[in-house]
């Protein structure tokens, strides 16, 4: 029995759902509770778990995920308990569509921005990545891939693979990679 916890993590729109995806369509099980719905910016879903944004006060659904995989803001790793064992994969994304592609929901979300301009974002953002990523490989309780949003799109089957051997091979590697919508490669 696989007792390995599988998290999709990363800044907001670096293509963690479409990871998820590529993970379900792979055949892995993932935790979900669809309460997000599909939209006009992730039209094949956010793959969201409510449960996720309060794994500080409360881990008790963590052992129902062990051998499936979910989604989690980076921002949020800090708070895994160390009784479990984790592989993350982390998405990584040029900066500039990151926050191309924020700007772009909120304006369809009818919100707007707030004063922070792009410039600011982005070095907060960064400055983030770093100390995170810095967090995660002082931790011997979590294994990490590290996929390029730009690159799995111009180059699938490699990272599929790469994916693939992280994971123990557990995908179906065809089914995961036809996953790969580069139509959706538009907020940047």
């Amino acid at each position: 029995m696989d007792n390995t916890i599988t998290i999709v993590s990363g800044l907001p729109r670096s293509g963690t759902s479409m990871m998820m995806q590529i993970l379900e369509y792979g055949g892995m099980k993932v935790v979900t509770d669809n309460i997000r719905k599909a939209n006009e910016d992730n039209p094949h879903g956010y793959y969201e778990y409510e449960k996720v944004k309060e794994i500080k006060e409360d881990t008790g659904w963590l052992k129902e995920a062990r051998g499936k995989a979910f989604k989690m803001v980076s921002q949020l790793l800090y708070d895994l308990p160390s009784n479990e064992n984790y592989k993350v994969i982390f998405m990584k994304r040029k900066m500039n569509e990151i926050l191309a592609s924020q700007s772009k929901m909120l304006e369809r979300m009818g919100g707007s921005k707030d004063d922070t301009s792009d410039e600011k974002m982005g070095e907060f953002f960064n400055k983030h990545l770093l100390k995170i990523t810095d967090w995660i490989e002082g931790r011997k309780y979590i294994d990490v891939l590290y996929i390029d949003y730009n690159d799995l799109l111009t180059n699938p089957d490699e990272h599929i693979k790469t994916l693939n051997r992280f994971l123990n091979y557990k995908l179906n590697e065809g089914k995961a990679v036809e996953v790969i919508d580069k139509s959706l490669y538009r907020n940047r």
